[in-house]
């Protein structure tokens, strides 16, 4: 826990871990609160109709509490893995917290995930349950063949039982509404998430009970000291991804503060204004691609009406555009964060610590340790570009990926875990994101990061949202390419793409600006609002193929 009475020098000499003997993510992210003030508020779920259903601790346990039972008299076991096709929904959040009840280990999975990406995840973690809902359901029932591990699908919205499956709430009315949570230390596991897929097959990242409490400085940085009388928080992003799960969900429930849910689909930006106005949202996180997208609207008719408190933003840069435009249009200044799966949320940004600067993802959170190094290991000097890397020994680091030890090998240089993310170390000690390793382009003998095209396109007054790929070249190895999606009102034309050409040459940098520029409909984007760049490169390679064909 941050001390509000330090500056953010004083916070990172005196951090240090004290972690339990033991610890289960299940106490202390609801039974905590339940058994004393099982009244209190845990979360405001919005229904398709606009009316809400408000979920208590005491609520929460007692059902997490019926479902760890059911569970295990389905056969689930401690270390068994229980995968969650769900959105957000309070039946998530008692599924989570039941797995962590009984041991198992809980692997969330995206609701947009088509067939071939939930095939793989489940053969991969050989999961024994499902729980799910009728679109999951649907998903499923073509796959069972493919899936000898799995044993049950339980679905949440009454369809379960037709297809010859458990329902949810039937399963919860047998089970005993107390069930003594497993004795599990720190370390044991509790969470398998698996890696977005921008580059390669999707690994599972096992993260173990501890996760919650490393996450816990970096939230309250993030959240201006998060909680404050009257929080509230809401985020658009999935729980199955780590952002949604572990930067949200579970640090709130933690603290005690209540979670607005709400079923998204699709993000809608002036959906998420109205969501936040009505229900009065104090803290909110918003990975940066949605903040752009809520650019691209008047925020004029919310802005008043906004009572934020706090927003964070992570995913991706943020980039000084868009953080100059949340502060104008939210009213409170966004507090950048970076982290990955393996390790997430272990820089950060945080005005009320004197941590803030445009177009940076923060400085170490109190903590943890984190450097921009070279190949070799050593520490690279301000202003010199490398790997970020994370020292061993922080409580949010991943365990190990599920059955690949090759990859665990991969992922470390000594006691530096490598991000595969190119940053660069100011002398102030900020860390600005370059771009994944993959994602840098060599250009002319240039190592260019898409972030800052990126973050400059999209102030032209025609650009929504933009996406910066490598194109293979014969003379300079790799040209700058840009696919653009198009404000409301604006159409593709050569007039605009030079202009936009020039405006980059110009403003930015006669080697950066992208010599092509596609217009698109939309951007390939993973579940968690990352551009997929690696779809983008494979698409202007073939267009090189195509052309030398």
């Amino acid at each position: 826990m941050l001390s509000p009475l330090k500056s953010y020098e004083e916070l990172r000499s005196e951090f240090r871990w004290d972690m339990p003997e033991r610890y289960n993510i299940a106490y202390d992210a609801c039974d905590r609160w339940a058994n004393v003030e099982p009244e209190r508020l845990a979360l405001l779920h919005v229904l398709p109709s606009g009316s809400v259903e408000e979920w208590r601790y005491g609520q929460l346990k007692r059902s997490s509490s019926q479902l760890a039972n059911a569970l295990y008299a389905l056969g689930v076991v401690p270390r068994d893995r229980v995968a969650l096709l769900l959105p957000q929904a309070p039946e998530t959040a008692i599924s989570h917290l039941a797995i962590y009840r009984l041991g198992g280990i809980a692997v969330p999975l995206a609701a947009l995930f088509g067939p071939e990406a939930l095939r793989y995840r489940l053969e991969n973690a050989e999961a024994n349950v499902v729980v799910t809902n009728r679109s999951g359901l649907e998903k499923l029932s073509a796959l069972r063949e493919q899936l000898p591990f799995l044993e049950h699908i339980v679905c949440v919205d009454g369809d379960g039982q037709a297809h010859g499956d458990l329902d949810f709430w039937s399963l919860l009315q047998k089970g005993a509404d107390r069930f003594e949570i497993r004795d599990t230390s720190p370390d044991d596991p509790a969470l398998m998430i698996y890696t977005s897929g921008t580059t390669g097959q999707p690994k599972g990242a096992l993260l173990a009970h501890r996760v919650l409490l490393g996450h816990l400085p970096g939230v309250q940085m993030a959240h201006e000291l998060l909680p404050q009388p009257g929080d509230l928080f809401w985020t658009p992003a999935d729980w199955a991804w780590a952002g949604g799960l572990l930067n949200a969900l579970l640090p709130s429930l933690k603290f005690g503060v209540p979670v607005v849910t709400a079923r998204i689909d699709k993000f809608d930006p002036e959906g998420a204004f109205d969501l936040m106005v009505r229900h009065g949202v104090r803290n909110a996180f918003i990975p940066p691609t949605a903040l752009k997208m809520m650019r691209s609207v008047d925020p004029s008719p919310y802005t008043e009406k906004l009572k934020l408190r706090s927003v964070c933003s992570a995913g991706e840069a943020l980039g000084a555009e868009a953080f100059s435009w949340s502060e104008e249009a939210l009213g409170v200044t966004p507090n950048e964060m970076y982290g990955q799966t393996e390790c997430n949320l272990v820089l950060g940004s945080g005005k009320a610590v004197g941590v803030s600067k445009a177009g940076a993802i923060g400085r170490p959170v109190p903590g943890h340790e984190v450097s921009v190094i070279r190949p070799d290991g050593s520490v690279c000097d301000a202003s010199e570009q490398g790997e970020i890397a994370v020292r061993r020994g922080t409580p949010v680091m991943f365990l190990q990926y599920w059955q690949r030890p090759d990859a665990d090998e991969s992922k470390f240089l000594g006691d530096w875990m490598l991000t595969g993310d190119q940053g660069v170390a100011d002398a102030e000690g900020y860390i600005h994101f370059v771009g994944r390793n993959d994602d840098v382009i060599t250009s002319a003998g240039y190592r260019i990061g898409p972030s800052e095209i990126e973050d400059y396109l999209i102030t032209h007054e025609a650009v929504g949202l933009a996406a910066v790929v490598g194109k293979p070249d014969p003379v300079r190895t790799e040209i700058v390419k840009a696919y653009i999606v198009l404000k409301d009102g604006y159409e593709p034309s050569e007039a605009l793409t030079n202009d936009i050409r020039q405006y980059v040459r110009v403003s930015l940098s006669a080697h950066e600006y992208p010599r092509e520029i596609d217009f698109v409909s939309e951007l390939p984007l993973t579940t968690s609002g990352k551009v997929i760049r690696r779809i983008l490169r494979d698409r202007a390679r073939k267009e090189v193929e195509l052309v030398e064909s």
